[in-house]
């Protein structure tokens, strides 16, 4: 049986009065009538592993590890207990705040608990101190809470982010000084700005005193259920606790008898109860407080249990109860006294004889049904005259409150449940505007779509609505596509796109745009000739146009309108490699923009001129455009986001790695004073690990890649971070990891790969290295044969680190013998490697490149055997500043191959031992494992060579060479590095190499030597 089965299946009804009170069969009822039989047990019964559970998580979260617990379970089961018996003992040592969600149909109000939750931290901290703790983003607050608004700079300034920040935020703030517990119960009701704010927290919090314990219904999470996403992430977080409370056994259900009885019942009472609760705690305790006066036997339905107190009050006590059912699980005292239509006394001595029989609880401020079981029970009997009234009632007393306490989606939810469609209609639109201002983008989704539900219904919806249906469904598609539900906002688009008259052209420009948006923003082809289509309909000089961006409207005129759509194309040009057409289009996007009087969009225009211009070719004029887009967007955080973004991006690929972490790092800076260092923040953290990486900083690469994934990015920067993650593991030699993690993501890719070159190049080179590296080099053949494709564009940064790549394979293949599959590898594949080589070879880096291409490619084979080769790349590959940091290990383990392979095992052992030093240091295990192997396969001996000295300094490079002057000068390792542009760590593994060639015990000694072996 579940809570919700139809009946108990006990063949013979036992009444109540033949329940004896003692173990001896012989005695009183259980119900003495002149007495009051407590709802529940005194004590909890058969929870105390479940108890201990939370209590060792509470230790925890008191040393300052921030924690999560999730409870579930059927029901009745007994949940709220076990939360109240937790917070009784944990309020001693922790400020407890408690937050429910309410049942209010399909559209939960937005952000309910948490707002309740927050006013508690109010009421005990006060308002100023909360937003002292809210730091730089606090007035952000005042999304979820209107009453801080008189308190804040701005609160118009606020954005998701910062909402999800700020919470966050103050939470770390207060648990510094006083430990908190978060409670959210009833999370089966939760709106989806909820949920999302959930997520983020327990994604972000990484410091701090912080429990947020959480609990749900499971029958009420359904297939499709928004939570069931929620938990099957925190299912996979170390730091979430999963907490499943299952029916009571025999033995603990008859303790919880004798418990609420104070006394034995004979065993055929205590049967017939257990048969008919299953073990439902809730049910025991409706089936022992059954009172013995009332005719008849024990309830054989559920629902005849659930009304079993109800039904034994007075008229004007069911009524009461009858009412507060509609308005939910809990109602406010104030409310309830505008809706109940007697006097105060009246509803007083009502609600008492209520609170008295155990239907209702009663604290300082509202009333709540002991189980929302009974609710629901109640407020199913109600007949259909009385469930329109008192709908109405708490439609028409919520829509009198005050601004200060946002109630339109329950305002929209009574006129429903009121059958009042004109009033629910306009509750709705009205609604989805308030999720908008708090950010709550589901539920705004979700108003809007209850609207058009209820258009065709409505006499004269427009004019009701004050905008046309076209205008609503975009309205709807914004919303869903900011909550995340790309695929629903292409449909909703879609039924807009449809429903545009086409001699509406601006109107039908602006659908035809955002649909191109929200198909980039899932990564699907098909934005660029929506945009051109777009174009047509906006000529340069028409008319001003009426916007319909926002929900309430906004005014945009046809330059900026024509400005955003060329900006949206050459955006889309550039990432798919159309640079020649990306810049025409920029160029006429700043025009717009400029005449337009726009400077946030001649700074995104601008943005996408430069990082155009640069991936061209036009290396000078393109960064000139990206410093303007740096001046034009001084005031604008969203587009000095985007400069940000696309000049660190730009830095990297023309090998400046230490330009591209510093204007990362200034974005980051900047975030974490605007508060956004955790949302808006983490795009710049990602675009900061390929150069950490590239400079050898793995760890400091691989904290940002988790902080960043932790956050669930968009689709785009998700297969960045996975790509830059892919190549950490397989060059540390965790290629298992490497492996599992690319099958995961490699479709993606690949789809988003269609749509942006730089995954399209970018992620087959590391599925290359991945692949060789557990010897499959075929498979690894396929991955890099992307160069050949018909429609292949290069994007001149990732395509020469690619074609390293490729010769590598190719060179791999040769020596295993499988270029004989000539369906794998035709014949004329290096030509064409090295016309593709030749195409690219104007570009910063491509020197670096194309020396470790030759030397890859070298020998009489091709298959990369000529010591000569490789040591003009490692000379290169030492002087240049363009070179990754794990490239001087790289090349030594292939030099060290290619000595082997000319008979020069001495030469070769040094080889095979500078490339572990280097290879250790950095931390790459995949080339320490592989030249110890190959060494092993040799018969070589790799001991350190400590204490002998070489006949003169020629053994050393010229990069070591460099520094060994600098040594001579005094310079420590950071000073040497920056004499150098390289970073301390390499200028460390330099300064190794050469006291381990001289035989040298330190710095001094090593000069001393040099001078006079020279």
């Amino acid at each position: 049986m579940t809570a919700h089965s139809p009946g108990f299946a006990v063949p013979v009804p036992v009444p109540l009065s033949a329940y004896p009170a003692t173990s001896t069969g012989v005695g009183a009822p259980w119900h003495d009538e002149g007495m009051r039989s407590p709802a529940s047990s005194p004590a909890m019964v058969g929870r105390k592993s479940e108890l201990d559970q939370l209590r060792s998580v509470f230790v925890s979260m008191l040393e300052g590890r921030p924690q999560g617990v999730v409870v579930s379970g059927e029901a009745g089961i007994g949940k709220t207990r076990l939360l109240e018996e937790f917070r009784s003992s944990a309020s001693a040592d922790a400020l407890v705040l408690t937050g429910q969600c309410v049942d209010l149909g399909a559209v939960a109000a937005p952000y309910l608990p948490i707002q309740s939750a927050l006013r508690g931290l109010i009421a005990e901290l006060g308002a100023d101190a909360v937003l002292e703790a809210g730091g730089p983003g606090a007035e952000a607050l005042a999304a979820l809470l209107p009453e801080l608004g008189s308190r804040v700079a701005d609160p118009a300034t606020a954005r998701l982010n910062r909402v999800h920040d700020a919470v966050a935020s103050v939470l770390e703030t207060v648990s510094r000084q006083t430990p908190l517990v978060v409670v959210i119960e009833d999370l089966h009701w939760a709106d989806e700005g909820t949920l999302d704010l959930l997520r983020f927290l327990l994604r972000v919090l990484s410091t701090g005193r912080i429990l947020v314990l959480l609990s749900f219904r499971t029958e009420d999470v359904s297939r499709g259920h928004p939570l069931r996403t929620l938990l099957s992430e925190l299912d996979r977080s170390r730091s979430v606790t999963r907490v499943e409370l299952f029916r009571l056994n025999r033995s603990d259900a008859r303790r919880q008898v004798i418990e609420i009885l104070g006394t034995e019942p004979n065993d055929e009472a205590f049967d017939s109860v257990y048969a008919r609760s299953e073990g439902v705690p809730f049910f025991v305790e409706e089936l022992v407080g059954f009172d013995s006066t009332c005719e008849g036997e024990l309830p054989w339905t559920l629902r005849e249990l659930l009304l079993a107190r109800y039904e034994r009050l007075s008229d004007e006590a069911q009524h009461l109860l009858r009412l507060i059912s509609a308005g939910g699980v809990r109602v406010d005292h104030t409310l309830l006294t505008d809706v109940f239509p007697g006097d105060a006394d009246q509803l007083d001595a009502a609600a008492r004889e209520a609170v008295f029989a155990n239907v209702l609880v009663a604290d300082e401020r509202s009333y709540a049904f002991r189980h929302a079981l009974v609710r629901e029970a109640i407020h199913t009997d109600l007949l259909p005259g009385e469930r329109a009234r008192f709908h109405t009632r708490f439609a028409e007393a919520l829509e009198a409150m005050g601004s200060e306490r946002r109630v339109a989606a329950e305002v929209s939810y009574h006129w429903l449940a009121a059958h009042d469609t004109t009033k629910a209609f306009a509750a709705s639109l009205a609604a989805m505007t308030e999720a908008r201002s708090s950010y709550a983008y589901g539920t705004a989704a979700q108003m809007g779509e209850r609207a058009l539900e209820l258009w065709g219904s409505v006499p004269d919806a427009e004019s009701i609505a004050r905008r046309k249906k076209i205008d609503l469904l975009a309205q709807t598609a914004s919303a869903l596509r900011n909550a995340g539900e790309g695929e629903r906002s292409l449909a909703m688009i879609n039924l807009a796109l449809a429903e545009c008259p086409r001699d509406e052209a601006l109107r039908y420009a602006r659908l035809l745009r955002d649909k191109a948006l929200y198909l980039g923003n899932v990564g699907r082809p098909g934005s660029i000739p929506l945009l051109r289509e777009a174009l047509d309909l906006v000529p340069a000089g028409s008319a001003g146009y009426a916007g319909t961006s926002g929900l309430g409207g906004s005014t945009m005129s046809a330059g900026e309108l024509r400005s955003g759509l060329l900006t949206a194309l050459a955006s889309r040009l550039m990432l798919n490699a159309y640079f020649d057409e990306s810049i025409e289009n920029a160029h006429a996007a700043l025009d717009e923009a400029h005449a337009a009087g726009s400077d946030r969009h001649a700074s995104i225009a601008s943005n996408v001129l430069g990082s155009s211009e640069i991936n061209s070719g036009l290396i000078a004029e393109g960064r000139a455009h990206l410093d303007d887009a740096r001046t034009l967007s001084e005031n604008d955080t969203s587009a000095r986001l985007r400069y940000r973004v696309n000049a660190s991006d730009a830095e990297f690929l023309l090998g400046h790695y230490g330009e591209a972490l510093r204007i990362a790092q200034l974005g980051i800076e900047r975030a974490r004073e605007l508060g956004v260092e955790r949302s808006s923040g983490i795009i710049l953290k990602s675009n900061a690990v390929d150069p950490l990486i590239a400079l050898g900083q793995w760890d400091r690469a691989d904290s940002f890649i988790d902080s960043a994934i932790r956050l669930l990015p968009s689709p785009t920067f998700n297969a960045y971070l996975n790509r830059a993650r892919i190549f950490l593991l397989t060059w540390r030699g965790e290629t298992d990891a490497a492996a599992r993690l690319w099958r995961t993501v490699r479709p993606s890719m690949v789809e988003l790969g269609e749509v942006e070159m730089q995954v399209k190049l970018g992620s087959p080179r590391v599925a290359a290295e991945l692949l060789l590296a557990m010897d499959a080099p075929l498979d690894a053949w396929k991955e890099v044969s992307v160069l050949f494709e018909p429609d292949h564009r290069p994007v001149a940064g990732y395509e020469l680190p690619l074609l390293a790549a490729a010769a590598r394979t190719l060179a791999v293949l040769r020596r295993s013998g499988s270029m004989s599959d000539t369906e794998v590898v035709d014949a004329d594949a290096e030509n064409r490697l090295r016309n593709l080589l030749h195409n690219v070879n104007w570009w910063p880096t491509a020197p670096l490149w194309s020396a470790i291409f030759t030397a890859e490619l070298s020998g009489p084979n091709g298959t990369g055997d000529d010591p000569d080769s490789w040591r003009r790349a490692i000379e290169l590959i030492e002087t240049d500043p363009t070179a990754q940091a794990h490239l001087p290990g790289y090349a030594a383990l292939r030099l060290g191959q290619a000595l082997l392979d000319h008979g020069d095992r001495s030469a070769a052992a040094d080889a095979l031992r500078e490339a572990i030093a280097r290879a250790k240091t950095l931390g790459a295990g995949l080339i320490s494992r592989q030249a110890t192997a190959m060494a092993d396969r040799a018969g070589l001996s790799l001991g350190d060579g400590s204490g002998q000295r070489t006949a003169d300094a020629t053994d050393l490079t010229t990069r070591e060479r460099q520094v060994l002057e600098l040594i001579g000068q005094g310079l420590t390792n950071r000073q040497i590095g920056e004499r150098l542009f390289i970073s301390a760590k390499t200028a460390s593994v330099h300064v190794s190499a050469i006291l381990r060639k001289l035989g040298a015990s330190s710095r001094t000694e090593a000069v001393f030597l040099a001078r006079e072996l020279a």
